[in-house]
């Protein structure tokens, strides 16, 4: 599980959660085809339903609390949106380090909530299966932003099918990757919802979203088909309504990646949006070769680090145009 916190004007973070929880398959289906944009995202059962009156004064007052945000890391230099950053030079050594922090390393215990880590090396940890990915609103989220947010997670699923090369569709046919809005008005249909879609879902799972801090901006659940395996068979990404167009955008790029497999955060990871500075609000090319390493069908669920280092330094020295020996 993965959470970052948010301090106006001082230290401030962006994403979420990102758990890792077995539970038995629950009847997947997909079927191996390319990227597409469904015509119509699906919409949270409406109940206990839209408010009459409009938005209440929380989640008015998150609205606003999270525009100011928005405003403060741009007057900072944050959240920058450039795909390459002239100022961030890497290299494959460096490409290389940051993989093995942030896919085979886990910031959170596994299916223990926001218990920290005790630092060990995880395991490769990716989907084998296609991605048959969602859009879903909470009855609260205005008609006007769910077109946005809908044209924002399909394109964002275009692109990461072609730079994973692993399918990947927009598709509300028996989905097994979920993107839901949702505002703080809508909060009492999450634990529902998640339970619906993954009904052996752990209840530690579900503790944070019974009060959920302002400081948590968005989250994503990855489970695994079988207890305790690291290959992904569903995801749950919730993301809050109430924040500003870049702010939504940034919760879709980082979370939706880290349901892919890039689960950890690490401070010396740049340009990235896996770091916790906010500098990049958006998916970067040192990003994208990052899932290009990942979805190397070489690698596999459960791989070591000592496993997928041979393959990793192959695959990145490809991506830089260098040739490595071991590091």
């Amino acid at each position: 599980m993965k959470a970052r916190g948010t301090r106006l004007a001082t230290a401030v973070a962006l994403t979420g959660i990102t758990l890792l929880a077995g539970c038995e398959p629950t009847g997947f289906a997909p079927t191996p085809t390319g990227p597409a944009v469904a015509t119509n995202a699906a919409v949270v059962a409406p109940t206990p339903g839209p408010r009459p009156d409009g938005p209440s004064a929380t989640s008015l007052a998150l609205k606003t609390y999270y525009t100011r945000v928005q405003s403060d890391l741009r007057s900072r230099g944050l959240l920058r949106t450039e795909t390459m950053a002239t100022d961030a030079v890497f290299t494959d050594t460096m490409l290389i380090r940051d993989f093995e922090r942030i896919a085979l390393a886990e910031e959170y215990e596994r299916g223990a909530g926001l218990t920290p880590s005790k630092g060990g090396a995880s395991a490769i940890k990716k989907w084998t299966q296609p991605i048959r990915m969602s859009v879903e609103f909470g009855p609260n989220v205005p008609l006007a932003q769910t077109t946005d947010d809908r044209t924002s997670v399909a394109r964002y699923a275009k692109r990461l099918n072609q730079i994973t090369g692993h399918p990947i569709t927009l598709s509300d046919n028996n989905p097994n990757f979920t993107v839901m809005f949702m505002s703080e008005d809508d909060r009492d249909l999450i634990i529902p919802r998640i339970q619906e879609l993954v009904p052996d879902v752990d209840t530690r799972a579900l503790r944070i979203f019974k009060s959920l801090p302002r400081s948590i901006h968005c989250v994503v659940m990855a489970f695994s088909s079988t207890p305790g395996g690291y290959d992904y068979g569903q995801a749950i990404a919730i993301i809050r309504a109430e924040h500003p167009p870049l702010l939504r955008q940034s919760c879709v790029h980082e979370e939706v990646a880290q349901g892919l497999g890039l689960a950890n955060d690490h401070p010396r990871a740049r340009p990235s949006i896996f770091n916790d500075d906010d500098e990049f609000a958006l998916l970067t090319q040192h990003d994208e070769m990052l899932l290009k390493i990942l979805y190397d069908p070489r690698l596999t669920p459960g791989m070591t680090v000592e496993q997928a280092r041979p393959i990793v330094v192959e695959k990145a020295g490809q991506l830089m145009g260098t040739t490595r020996g071991p590091i």
